[in-house]
């Protein structure tokens, strides 16, 4: 098992409301698009966003390009525990978040489904 690293979850207000989850890799964010708030249980569809700078672990405000704001929703470590080209599960523990993300990826697209096998703290 790897050592834990951080990952963010933030609120995305463009081009409509979304969560973007990202998860820090060393030198970027690995990063999807939920289309759901990420709540336990809950199969919500991710899909998969190019990268993104390391800045956004600690960032709020707006977008540059007139592309909306971003707030942190929840944040802390995750430690990954398997990952292949069609399947990625990683145990979080967050402010608001705990328990193991499920993540698997639909016909080889950008597509993939996200569960949160655990608690959540709202």
């Amino acid at each position: 098992m790897n050592e834990p690293q951080r990952f963010v979850i933030l609120t995305h207000d463009h081009p409509d409301l979304h969560w973007d989850l990202m998860l820090d890799t060393g030198d970027t964010l690995r990063t999807w698009r939920l289309e759901k708030e990420p709540v336990p249980e809950a199969e919500i569809r991710a899909i998969c966003l190019p990268d993104h700078r390391r800045m956004y672990l600690d960032y709020e405000g707006p977008v540059s390009g007139d592309r909306g704001t971003v707030a942190r929703w929840d944040g802390g470590t995750y430690a990954l525990l398997e990952e292949s080209s069609t399947r990625l599960r990683f145990r979080v523990d967050g402010h608001r978040t705990q328990g193991i993300v499920e993540m698997v990826r639909s016909n080889m697209s950008d597509e993939w489904m996200f569960v949160l096998h655990g608690a959540a703290n709202l």
